[in-house]
Order: C-alpha cells, then sequence, then structure tokens
C-alpha cells in the first residue's frame, strides 16, 4: 500500500514519513477523505485552527506543490493529488490506502457472516484489524484531523467486536482473554467489550474473574459517569451468578434456509453417468449453469431435482424451482412474472418487489449475492427466457431444463437427455412393480418398457398399474400395451407411443373418474383444488373428491399438497385428446362455461371484501351463482385464493377469448382487477385487460368498454406510460359525449384529468375538469363525483400556482368530505389544503395541516398520498433552513412512492432528496442522483420532473462550471414555460444570477 494512516502517517511502501508539520496536516486531511475534494476552507481550518494567516490559500498551496515533489521522489504519478476549484482531493486505488482496505475487508467479513460463513468472516476480520499500527494518525494533533481519526478509531473498535463474537461462537475464547483484557484496559467504558471479556472468561472456566471484571466496570460507571451498567451487561452478570454459561455468547445471523423444491422421487433410477458427470462438473470444476435439454417425458426435471437434492449441503441457504411453462398450453411465464415467484420463495415481502423487470432483477441479484443457492429453473421456452434468470453470485447453482437445447447461453453446459437405456427402463419398471415379478418374465418386462418407448414416466405409470393389480403377469400388462389404439402419436419415442400407458391408467379408472379426468384439462392453471373439479363435473364437492382420489391412486392426478391437485404436462395433453373427439363437443362447451362461471364468481365475491365500493363500475350485474356450496368453500380461502389463482385467471381470459365467450373476458378481467393492480401484478392485469377491451368492443357494450379501458389507463398511469393512458380515455370520453350519458362522461373525464396531470399538462387537465363541471351534477350524483372533481381541480390550480382558486375548491372539497364521512376524501382535501398554504408562505399553517392528512394518509394506507405529503413536509423543511429533517422526509417519501409503485412519485423524491443533500453540502451526492432522474424522466417523458433534475443540477454545478449552469438552466426553464409551473421564477432567478 502507497499510504497508511491507521496509525502514523506513512507513504510509500517503505512507510516514508511526510516530516513537515503542515505538509503532514494537509495530506491526512486528503486521505481521511480520499476520493472526493476538500474544500480549501476545510484544509485551512486543519492546517492552522484558529489563527490562519492572510496568506494561507498561498501557503497551501505552497503545501500542497512539496506534498507533490515529495510523493514524486517515491515514485508516484503527479496526479494522486488534484486541483479543483473548489479545493484539493486525493484520487488513490482502492489498494493504495490501508483505510480503504480495512473497510472492504470489514464489508466482506459481514457478508460472509450473513451468508453462515462464520470461519470465512473470522479471517476477514482479522486481516482488516491486522492493518492497524496504532491510533490513526497518531502524532497529528489538528482538531480536525483528530476529530475525523477518531471516527476510523471506532470502526476498529466496532470490528473488533464484531470479529470476537464470531471467535466467540467459534469456540476461541481461550485464545481472546488477553487481547480483550488488554483492550477493557484502553476503552473502560465500552460495555460490549467488557461484556466478551466476562464471557471469554465463564468459558473457561474462570466465573470468579468474570464477576470482578464486571464489579470493577460497575465503579469505573459509577465513578465517571454517575450511572449503572447497561441492562444487557447487567442481564450477562445475572446469568453468571445463576450458572446459566450455556445461554451465552452471542448469535451470529444466519440467513433462513428455503427449500421450494418438489418432493424428490425416493426410487430414482438409472442416470448414473449423467448424476455423476454432473455433480463432478458443479463440485469440482465450478459449472455453476447447467442446462438439461431432452424430449418430453424423459425425466428432465426429475435428474435436475435429484441433482439439487443431492447438492443441498453445498449450497444450503437456498433451494429453489420454478416452472417456465416453455412447452405447455400457457404462455411461458414472462421474465417479470418469473423473478417475482422466485422472489417470494425467497421470502421477499411484496411491497419490496419493483413492478418493472429491471427493478426485479436487481432485487433478485442481491438476495443471491450472499447466498449459497441452487435454483431450478424448469421447462424453459428460450435462452432469451432463461438469460436475464442467471444470477451472478459466485455461489450459485442453476439447473436449467428445456426440451429445446438452450443455444445462446454461453455460460451454461450442455446435457441432452436420451431414453434410459433397456436395462435402466427395466430397473424401474422393477422398482416400482416389485422386483420379483419383473425378474420372473424378463422378456415381458422388456416388451413392457419398449412399449413404453423406455420413457421414465410412461413407464412408471404402467409400472404402477401392475403394483395395483397384483393377479396380472407383466404380460398381461405388455399385451394391454400393444392393443391400445396410440392417442399421443405426436409424442411418440421410436416406435411407440407414451399414450399407451396414459391409456391403460384411464381404462382403469370408473366412468365418473374419467369423465373428470378428460374435464380437466379444461383446466388451464397449474393447480387446482376439489371445487373446480366439482364445478366441472357438476358434482357435490365430496363425490368429486373421492372420484380426484380415485384419479390420484391410478396417477392420473397429484395431489401436491392436501386439498390441491395438478396434472402433468402430458397427461394434461391425453385428456385433452380425449376431450377433442366428436361426441364430446357439446360436454366440452358446457364444462368450459361452468369452470369460467366458476371462477368469475369466486373472484368477484373475493373481490368485491378487498375492493372499496366501486359505486358506478359495478357492471357485472350477475344472476345468482349456479354452485352456492361451491363459492362458499372457495370463498373462506379469500385473497389466498386469488394468490393461488392468479395466473389461472390470466390463462381463463386467455381461454375465453379463443372460444369466443366474450362476456366472460371482460367480467374475469374486472373481478381481479384490484387485486392486480394493488398486489403489483401489472403484467397480468395488462394482459387481461386488453383481451378484455377487444371483447368488450366485440359485444358492442359500451359500459364494459368503459370500466375496461379506464382500469387498462390506470395501469398505464401507474407504469408511467401516460401516451397509452390519455389515449385510452379519451376515446371512453368521447363515446359517453356521443351516447349523450352525462353522468358517465363527468365521471371519465375526471379520470382524464387525472391522466394529464401525470404528464403536468395541466391546462389539459383543467379543461377536462370544468368541462365535467360545467355538465352539472345532480344532487344524487355528487357522493363520488364532485369530492373527485373538487380533489383533482384543486390540485391542478396549485401546480399552475392560481392559488386562492385552489384554496376556495379544496375547502368545498373538505366541506363535503366531513359531510359524507369520507375519509380518504377529508384526507386528500386537508393535505391539499397544506399544499397551498405552504405555497402561499403560511408555513405554520402549512406544517398543520400537512401532519394532520398525514395521519390520516397512514390511517387509510395510503403510501402514495403519504409519499407526497412527506416530501411538502421535507420542502417545508428545507425553507426553514434544516435540509438534514428534510432529508430524512425525502428518503421516508421515497420509500412509500416505492412501496406504491409510484414511478412519478419516486422522481419526485429523488429530486428533493438531492435538494437537501446539496443543501447539506454534499453536492456530489446531490449530482449523482440528479444525473440519474434526469436520465430516467427524460426516458418517460415526464416534463416536470426532468425540469426539476436539469434546475437541481443547475444549482449544483453553479460555483464549479457556472457556463454549464447556465445551459442547464435555460433547459429547465424551457420546460417549466412548457407547462406553465410558477417554478419557472425561481430557474428565472437563477439565471440571472448566473449572469
Amino acid at each position: 500500500m502507497r499510504f497508511g494512516i491507521l496509525g502514523s502517517l506513512r507513504v510509500g511502501d517503505g512507510g516514508a514519513t511526510v516530516t513537515a508539520g503542515r505538509d503532514r496536516t494537509a495530506l491526512a486531511m486528503l486521505l481521511l477523505r480520499a476520493g472526493r475534494v476538500v474544500p480549501v476552507e476545510e484544509l485551512i481550518d486543519a492546517v492552522w485552527e484558529d489563527h490562519p494567516p492572510a496568506t494561507a490559500r498561498t501557503q497551501l498551496q505552497i503545501c500542497v506543490s512539496r506534498l507533490r515533489q515529495r510523493l514524486a521522489l517515491l515514485g508516484m504519478p503527479p496526479d494522486i493529488i488534484v486541483r479543483d476549484p473548489v479545493g484539493y482531493g486525493a484520487w488513490v486505488e482502492p489498494d493504495d490506502l490501508d483505510a480503504l482496505v480495512f473497510a472492504r475487508e470489514v464489508e466482506t467479513g459481514r457478508a460472509a457472516l450473513a451468508a453462515g460463513r462464520p470461519t470465512e468472516a473470522r479471517q476477514r476480520y482479522r486481516a482488516a484489524l491486522a492493518l492497524w499500527r496504532g491510533p490513526a494518525l497518531a502524532g497529528i494533533a489538528s482538531r480536525t484531523v483528530r476529530r475525523r481519526a477518531q471516527a476510523l478509531d471506532e470502526q476498529r473498535l466496532a470490528a473488533l467486536e464484531e470479529c470476537v463474537d464470531v471467535e466467540l461462537r467459534l469456540g476461541q475464547a481461550a485464545d481472546l482473554i488477553d487481547e480483550l483484557a488488554e483492550s477493557v484496559e484502553r476503552e473502560p467504558l465500552r460495555e460490549r467489550l467488557r461484556g466478551q471479556l466476562m464471557l471469554a472468561l465463564s468459558t473457561v472456566g474462570r466465573q470468579a474473574d468474570a464477576l470482578t471484571v464486571y464489579r470493577e466496570g460497575r465503579r469505573i460507571y459509577a465513578e465517571e459517569l454517575g450511572i449503572e451498567p447497561g441492562a444487557a451487561l447487567q442481564e450477562l452478570h445475572q446469568r453468571l451468578l445463576s450458572g446459566d454459561v450455556a445461554a451465552g455468547g452471542p448469535e451470529l445471523p444466519r440467513v433462513a434456509p428455503v427449500r421450494s423444491l418438489p418432493r424428490a422421487i425416493s426410487d430414482f433410477t438409472g442416470r448414473e453417468q449423467t448424476v455423476g458427470r454432473l455433480v463432478r462438473e458443479i463440485a469440482e470444476e465450478g459449472a455453476r449453469v447447467q442446462l438439461i435439454d431432452g424430449m418430453a417425458g424423459s425425466g428432465k426435471t426429475t435428474l435436475a431435482v435429484h441433482v439439487a437434492s443431492a447438492l443441498r449441503d453445498r449450497f444450503p441457504d437456498a433451494q429453489l424451482f420454478i416452472d417456465l411453462h416453455g412447452h405447455s398450453e400457457r404462455a411461458p411465464v414472462t421474465q417479470a412474472a418469473a423473478v417475482d415467484t422466485l422472489l417470494r420463495q425467497l421470502g421477499v415481502p411484496a411491497r419490496r418487489i419493483p413492478v418493472d423487470l429491471d427493478g426485479r432483477l436487481a432485487v433478485w441479484r442481491t438476495e443471491l449475492a450472499t447466498r449459497r443457492a441452487v435454483v431450478v429453473l424448469d421447462n424453459a421456452a428460450s435462452a432469451a427466457q432463461v438469460a436475464p434468470l442467471l444470477p451472478n453470485g459466485p455461489d450459485n447453482l442453476v439447473l436449467v431444463t428445456s426440451r429445446r437445447r438452450l443455444v445462446g447461453l454461453d455460460d451454461g453446459r450442455p446435457s441432452s437427455l436420451p431414453v434410459l437405456d433397456p436395462d435402466e427402463a427395466v430397473e424401474m419398471l422393477a422398482r416400482v412393480a416389485g422386483p420379483d415379478r419383473v425378474a420372473a418374465e424378463p422378456a415381458a418386462a422388456a416388451e413392457v418398457v419398449r412399449r413404453c418407448g423406455h420413457l421414465p414416466l410412461a413407464i412408471r405409470l404402467a409400472g404402477a398399474r401392475l403394483a395395483h393389480r397384483p393377479r396380472w403377469r407383466v404380460a398381461d400388462l405388455a399385451a394391454r400395451l400393444a392393443a391400445r389404439r396410440d392417442p399421443l402419436a405426436e409424442l411418440a419415442a421410436g416406435e411407440r407411443s407414451v399414450g399407451q400407458a396414459f391409456a391403460l391408467s384411464y381404462a382403469q379408472v370408473s366412468p365418473p373418474a374419467q369423465r373428470l379426468f378428460w374435464l380437466l384439462g379444461l383446466h388451464p392453471g397449474e393447480r387446482f383444488d376439489g371445487a373446480v373439479a366439482a364445478a366441472l363435473i357438476e358434482l357435490p364437492l365430496p363425490e368429486a373428491q373421492d372420484l380426484l382420489d380415485e384419479l390420484v391412486d391410478a396417477h392420473l392426478a397429484e395431489e401436491v399438497e392436501p386439498g390441491r391437485y395438478r396434472l402433468h404436462d402430458l397427461l394434461r395433453e391425453y385428456a385433452r385428446t380425449l376431450l377433442a373427439e366428436p361426441e364430446r363437443a357439446a360436454d366440452r362447451r358446457a364444462g368450459l362455461e361452468r369452470l369460467l362461471d366458476h371462477h368469475l364468481y369466486v373472484a368477484t365475491t373475493i373481490g368485491r371484501t378487498i375492493e372499496p365500493s366501486p359505486g358506478i363500475e359495478d357492471v357485472h350485474h350477475l344472476p345468482p351463482p349456479p354452485r352456492p356450496d361451491l363459492l362458499v368453500a372457495s370463498q373462506v380461502h379469500g385473497r389466498a385464493w386469488l394468490d393461488e389463482n392468479r395466473s389461472a385467471l390470466t390463462a381463463l381470459v386467455r381461454v375465453a377469448e379463443t372460444e369466443g365467450l366474450l362476456r366472460h373476458c371482460w367480467q374475469l378481467a374486472r373481478a381481479s382487477w384490484f387485486f392486480n393492480f394493488h398486489g403489483g401484478h401489472l403484467d397480468e392485469l395488462i394482459e387481461t385487460h386488453a383481451i378484455a377491451l377487444r371483447a368488450a368492443r366485440r359485444l358492442g357494450d359500451d359500459e364494459a368498454v368503459a370500466f375496461t379501458a379506464n382500469r387498462l389507463a390506470a395501469t398505464y398511469n401507474r407504469l408511467a406510460r401516460f401516451t397509452e393512458a390519455i389515449r385510452l380515455m379519451e376515446g371512453v370520453v368521447d363515446r359517453y359525449r356521443r351516447l349523450g350519458l352525462r353522468r358517465e362522461t363527468v365521471h371519465h373525464l375526471i379520470n382524464l384529468a387525472a391522466a394529464h396531470s401525470s404528464t403536468n399538462d395541466c391546462r389539459r387537465a383543467l379543461a377536462s375538469l370544468d368541462e365535467a363541471l360545467g355538465l352539472g351534477l345532480l344532487p344524487e350524483d355528487g357522493g363520488a363525483r364532485l369530492p373527485n372533481l373538487l380533489n383533482n381541480r384543486s390540485l391542478v390550480l396549485t401546480l399552475l400556482g392560481r392559488f386562492p382558486e385552489a384554496l376556495r375548491d379544496a375547502r368545498h372539497h373538505l366541506l363535503l368530505g366531513r359531510r359524507n364521512g369520507d375519509p380518504w376524501q377529508v384526507a386528500n382535501a386537508i393535505g391539499h389544503l397544506g399544499m397551498i398554504r405552504r405555497r402561499m408562505g403560511d408555513r405554520r399553517h402549512a406544517r398543520r395541516l400537512l401532519q394532520a392528512a398525514l395521519v390520516r394518509k397512514r390511517e387509510n394506507g395510503n403510501r402514495s398520498g403519504e409519499g407526497e405529503l412527506l416530501n411538502e413536509l421535507g420542502m417545508l423543511e428545507r425553507e426553514e433552513g434544516r435540509p438534514d429533517r428534510a432529508a430524512a422526509r425525502h428518503r421516508d417519501a421515497l420509500v412509500a412512492m416505492i412501496d406504491a409503485g409510484d414511478r412519478i412519485g419516486q422522481y419526485a423524491a429523488r429530486n428533493l432528496l438531492a435538494r437537501a443533500l446539496l443543501d447539506q453540502g454534499d453536492a456530489d451526492a446531490a449530482l449523482d442522483l440528479l444525473r440519474r432522474v434526469l436520465d430516467q424522466a427524460t426516458a418517460l417523458g415526464a416534463r416536470y420532473e426532468q425540469a426539476r433534475a436539469l434546475d437541481g443540477l443547475a444549482r449544483c454545478l453553479r460555483d464549479t462550471d457556472p457556463r454549464e449552469a447556465r445551459t442547464l438552466a435555460g433547459r429547465a426553464l424551457a420546460l417549466f414555460r412548457q407547462i406553465e409551473s410558477p417554478d419557472q421564477r425561481a430557474t428565472e432567478e437563477l439565471l440571472a444570477e448566473l449572469g
């Protein structure tokens, strides 16, 4: 290392010193803030403290010149110390300064500890502590240097305490006693060190000495501080007195292991060479991405799960599994949906999962960065589907299965999985059906597995028939396989088809169970419950449950958990082949309608329990449910039912469109919109509502078109796709204008105004609201629409700077909200009154109103509204000269906006946070934040936040680069003028100052 500050100041590999006092102080200041510019004023204050000479700046330049000459003599490049308009900076590489190496080692140790690797963590901590040669920058008396050096000393003590915690848990107490005793003598008031010494002493049987350490500490605390020891130290003392040393010792943070793999098959057979090669490549050669491809039914998933289970000790933190549906009737799982599922398996709360793919991928990679995890990506459609899902952690294993070779994944090692060889296939049949029976008829057994095409799934199903028919000979099974018609010729293996095994299983169940089996081929979801089966077959739930049990016994269905079932992909294909036979056409159509109705009624009923009163948008007009018993059986699960059936509901909307059942398309989409919207499942919402909109238009149902377009527009608005949102809303308004439906026109004009407000097109927003107001509102219509209109209008007028008019509308809004007893409207109105008062300069009343509204927004669970008010309070704090409090408010606002999925709200919070950071003097952090906001806001066309970012950048650069600052401020002013924002006045003043 070229520089050392963890002890006396040293320069160069040989540890040379910088002799001159002022030079040493100046260099120490630069190294304490390596990589950043230290203002000249701070350097002068550090070097001369209270008595700087008039020539301080000139003398400081001389100091820096001498330092550069000294460093050059030591063979260092001259640009290590750089000049900046503000001051000077030391630009050193991460490995050139011991303090930077120390910080890196400590962070690596903490990461290893969090990942459950305490031995590695100890090594990292000790490597960091070994860098210290004494107190930081010992021998430099400058108060400024000493204050900053003490912060480094505190970091060393914290690292030591963390390291000792680890070593105590690793059983190294005896080796720690001398070091801890010296540390406690140097730092007698540090309770954590004292407690660690007590633990170490008690662990080696020196309880009396441990109690003496406590008594000495108690005396020192009383004499020097006048207080008793802290609660933790007192509790440890009591445990020592009671002899409870087994409970001692700090707990290491651990990552709770995640186990999401399907159950491994106990009689896994064959594939020994493949398994051995995969394990060797993974364990010895570090091949952490394995691509397993092969034909349907060849056992790809079984092999991947077997390998993942065999390696669980190497990857103990998480074993994850997801079916990507690359080759099924369902559409392939989108990348965003796949990452969402995997994050939820890891236990990441929904509020932390971003709505956009890039955000989700960032969280996914962060979560796996410190975990030793194996991830099975099953049934992939293509390399493009999989590539973004690959984690970049060094300790992750990914097993990808697909029916196709995934050309294009350069990091993966491919393994094409053939069918079983004849001996392995017979061995599998023997394991399932019984070794004695198979050994007694080797020729017949060979014929059975040949008829099964040597496919593991087919062999397992055929063997199950033998196991459940003890009077059959193996030859009987071979004869039945030979006699059956092949229903799955397209999935043939050689000359034979796996469908023969399915046909045999199907033939062995009762006619009602057969009918249920092929009706289940209509269900597009991965899993289903007994109520679905009962709806399909029109039987009471207990009778349908009996039939499901019969199918499970015959291996025609799988009970994945109590009460939850699935059909394997190939079995579902077989069921659909049976369903497609001409004589079943009428039953198929009726069954599909029953399936759609069942999901529609359940989703609608549950949706109404979690959704606020929909009012005008309650457009279902559904008759009474045909099966109240099934509705009751399903709705008791509440939101969990919607969670579990989310993908099925989306798929059913697709099926309804394909089958021409247009009413079901938009009604199913409507039933699940609130759950999808507020659950962050916006991909599903967009897909279902796009289909629903097509269906509603084909039906000529204006009400359905309006509702669907409205909700689709709201989703686009949430995702900052403003052009699409406005286009949809304008179409809805035009439709109602043409129909002469005044009430509906008013309602959707208000929503159109909200869409215009999101782009800060306040003139158009106000025109829409004024048109709605001009249409007039009957008294019975005012319950919801007039408060909404006043809410939006007061906000638009505020953004335009027309504060007296905004104040009038907000007061009227508050009056209606209180009269109607609507807590949401009351909170909105009070918040708007606070915003207006702040802009009018009445800060005292503004603060009171904003705080009152914030309490109400939190009670209502309105995270986006909470974020808006926190930003307003932050601006108030900054205006009153408290940038630190302002920054805290804006950080809280950013968290709220992220939780709400409000992208524009996030940009606003970041813009305002940057201004607070600038006022705190951290221009570098402000610049970085503003540049990112500018890029994102520009990409989305968010002109107001784009203008605010430009204005903030100009303020950051006004002293260091006035020419660039003028350019940026000019761009900001042009945008502010475009949207007629009153913020233009402040930017005009900035431009005037810049000249």
